[in-house]
């Protein structure tokens, strides 16, 4: 894998998932209570011992940028590397990047120089576990100039994806970008062709890719050359491709879930807890999860009622319950709080505070879930003072809110409380 660039898109002003963007980019996301976002791909990358990787992002960067610096270093006498490229304006590029494929035109300058046959072009807002190296290999054994992993998906989400046809020899043949109706029933195939059992088929009738590509290094290169005005890979550049080169299809059958959503990102990790078998897990010992070493001490738990959660690095909880919930890094919450159904992402740093919970700021509220608070289908952002005596329980039960004066959004029916919120004493949201 040595011949191999990988390219992590690492998405535009990640409005999808706003308020969690407001101060970060998206592929910088915390995930699971300990991860970023970017660290899936990254992972999936190493394990499968692809080592030069560039992400490339415009919005928001500089903790993205901390993250990686201090996650992933490399040995001086290895040729790896993991660099974030923001979008840069220059006498030939006065514009930022456009789309998925512009980005990696403006950059293709710099790619060009690599030694290497294949560019693999990843998504940075996918939760998955894959081993790219098998799927570099079946691209290359097929002889194809382009490779689309693809999974096979049913009705509920048909819709939500750019869906294909594949002939007799798995070469794509036909798109559509998110079909209804008469147009979706006519992208239906027998999935059995690709490897499904008759009932699997029968449960997923449509193949949608997953934004991954792999690309022959002077393809990609003439793609982007010959349609300069095309800006997105999956609406563009790849239906474009079919017409003179041979797309592939490549089928990937574990999970993989779309997180660049607010409701999409909330139920991927709350069902992270899920017992005993969740649908992604991060034990996995020959393929781990990589993140930062953040050399926290292991959290403490006084007297707690807590049931099928993830408690993070650094935590102090007292007295508390705790149901179905993700607590991140650093987080306290103090005694008679119920947390449930919840994404708690943490604190970046400690208050000065002993290990009982005093705190010495006068009557400033302290980072973190105050005495007595409820918080239910939530999402708490990082350095939250939630006061005591709070209800973040959707009480009237709206489905979109805007609030950001007050320190918090709704979408879907989820309460986002903003990054470094200040939620007073006996507030109910």
């Amino acid at each position: 894998m040595k011949r191999v660039l990988s390219i992590i898109l690492g998405g535009g002003a990640g409005t999808r998932l706003y308020p969690l963007t407001k101060y970060r980019a998206k592929p910088a996301v915390s995930l699971a209570g300990m991860y970023r976002l970017i660290d899936i791909p990254v992972s999936n990358c190493l394990n499968s011992d692809i080592l030069k990787i560039y992400v490339l992002t415009q919005f928001n960067s500089a903790s993205l940028n901390r993250h990686i610096a201090k996650a992933y270093n490399f040995s001086t006498f290895s040729d790896g590397f993991v660099e974030v490229l923001a979008a840069q304006q220059t006498p030939d590029s006065p514009s930022w990047f456009e789309g998925t494929a512009d980005a990696v035109r403006k950059y293709m300058w710099m790619f060009e120089e690599a030694d290497v046959d294949e560019f693999i072009i990843l998504s940075g807002d996918h939760l998955y576990r894959m081993d790219y190296s098998d799927y570099v290999r079946k691209h290359r054994e097929s002889g194809a100039d382009v490779t689309l992993s693809v999974v096979p998906i049913g009705y509920k989400t048909a819709s939500s994806f750019g869906l294909m046809k594949v002939d007799e020899n798995n070469r794509i043949v036909e798109f559509s970008e998110k079909p209804k109706g008469e147009a979706l029933e006519a992208m239906r195939v027998d999935t059995t062709a690709m490897g499904l059992s008759p009932e699997e088929s029968e449960d997923k009738p449509f193949i949608a890719s997953m934004g991954i590509y792999v690309f022959k290094k002077q393809v990609l290169i003439d793609l982007l050359n010959k349609y300069p005005e095309q800006t997105d890979f999956g609406k563009e550049i790849i239906p474009a491709s079919a017409r003179d080169y041979d797309v592939q299809a490549y089928l990937f059958k574990g999970y993989w879930e779309d997180i660049g959503t607010i409701e999409a990102f909330y139920e991927a990790n709350i069902a992270l807890t899920d017992q005993p078998n969740p649908a992604f897990s991060f034990y996995k010992e020959d393929a781990p999860i990589y993140t930062r070493s953040r050399y926290l001490p292991p959290s403490k738990l006084q007297d707690c009622h807590i049931t099928e959660s993830i408690v993070s690095e650094g935590c102090l909880l007292k007295k508390c319950r705790v149901h179905k919930s993700v607590i991140g890094l650093r987080q306290r919450i103090h005694a008679n709080c119920e947390i449930d159904h919840s994404l708690i992402i943490g604190c970046d740093y400690y208050e000065s505070m002993d290990e009982n919970g005093e705190f010495d700021k006068g009557d400033k509220i302290p980072m973190g879930i105050g005495e007595g608070s409820i918080i239910r289908r939530a999402i708490i952002d990082k350095n939250a003072r939630i006061g005591r005596n709070v209800q973040i329980i959707n009480k009237d039960n709206v489905e979109e809110s805007e609030r950001e004066a007050d320190g918090y959004y709704i979408r879907s029916g989820i309460v986002v409380v903003l990054k470094n919120a200040v939620i007073p004493d006996g507030t109910i949201i």
